[in-house]
């Protein structure tokens, strides 16, 4: 997909890389659209799953620690393939329709409630669920237009600098 865009890649050139038949294909999915918005889910799923096991990892520890780790996670997760991962900001906005992208981003909500949960000097003030959501937005937002619009290219280094001076910063005045 990376190589020739989403709109240009038949279910045939699909199955040749797979290494299976159409009859298989069809058995699973009805179009291309449908393994489209598996392959969406299942790398969501994986950044929501790195983003756990980075929460769970630095639990009892001060927000900024754990903030920091949920970024060290996310910028591994998309290092080894930055191309694919424009790829796939592209792709979600032009298949995710408006409930399937809330419903999404609103799992990415909650993990970010967890990782405020998990934080030993979290303010009692704090409004845990509307903070959450901003640091999805911030967190979210830096990642998919760095990988749309670098061409594949990002500079991840500048991308942390960007995503821990914005998230302390927001934090340091609402949590």
């Amino acid at each position: 997909m990376v190589e020739k865009g989403y709109a240009a890649i038949t279910i045939r050139e699909i199955v040749s890389v797979a290494g299976t038949g159409l009859g298989s294909f069809y058995e699973y999915f009805a179009s291309k659209e449908d393994l489209a918005r598996v392959c969406l889910h299942l790398r969501s799923k994986a950044l929501l799953l790195d983003m756990r096991a980075a929460v769970a990892a630095h639990a009892g520890r001060p927000l900024v620690q754990i903030v920091d780790a949920v970024i060290d996670a996310q910028l591994e997760a998309h290092r080894a393939q930055p191309l694919a991962w424009g790829a796939h900001y592209l792709l979600e906005r032009h298949l995710s329709g408006p409930e399937a992208y809330r419903k999404m981003y609103d799992r990415f909500v909650a993990e970010w409630v967890g990782v405020l949960d998990a934080a030993i000097d979290l303010s009692p003030d704090c409004q845990k669920k509307e903070v959450a959501r901003v640091c999805q937005t911030i967190i979210y937002g830096l990642f998919a237009h760095l990988h749309i619009g670098t061409g594949g290219r990002p500079d991840l280094q500048a991308l942390s600098r960007q995503l821990r001076a914005a998230l302390h910063g927001y934090l340091k005045g609402v949590a």
